[in-house]
């Protein structure tokens, strides 16, 4: 595949499977033995896990959309800079719904191989996500808190 065949995937992959529930198109999209690498996660999710992660993904913020800022490619791997915007409406790993809208920032390493994505590699701004949400003081609240 040619480095803008795989831009065209990883695109795809932003708009058509993480930012809707068409969890048909990861089958499209990603090999059997795919993989993915979560930060803070300490093994990497085949794909059974990797959908079951969507779905609870989907269920926190059911309205969720990921846009795509900048996409670098060589060889057989494409990294997207990516901003994610959602309203937390459902449970989010133990924290019940806030109704406060957030915005994520990360990065993706993909790999992939034969028209498909067999490796993903992903670092998110949790912290920041957790401090919109709430749950983790922002350092200008620290600050305030110690004066």
């Amino acid at each position: 595949m040619s480095i803008e065949e795989n831009k065209a995937i990883v695109r795809r992959f932003f708009e058509e499977l993480l930012s809707t529930d068409n969890l048909a198109v990861a089958d499209e999209l990603l090999s059997p033995g795919f993989r993915f690498y979560f930060a803070g996660s300490p093994d990497p999710m085949d794909l059974e896990h990797y959908k079951e992660f969507l779905r609870a993904r989907r269920a926190a913020f059911p309205d969720r959309r990921f846009v795509v800022e900048d996409m670098i490619a060589e060889g057989d791997k494409v990294s997207a800079r990516f901003t994610l915007r959602g309203t937390h409406k459902g449970e989010l790993q133990g924290i019940a719904p806030s109704g406060k809208e957030v915005t994520m920032t990360g990065i993706d390493m993909i790999r992939l191989a034969e028209g498909k994505m067999v490796e993903d590699r992903v670092e998110v701004d949790q912290l920041g996500m957790m401090q919109q949400l709430g749950v983790i003081p922002t350092p200008e609240q620290t600050r305030a808190q110690s004066s």
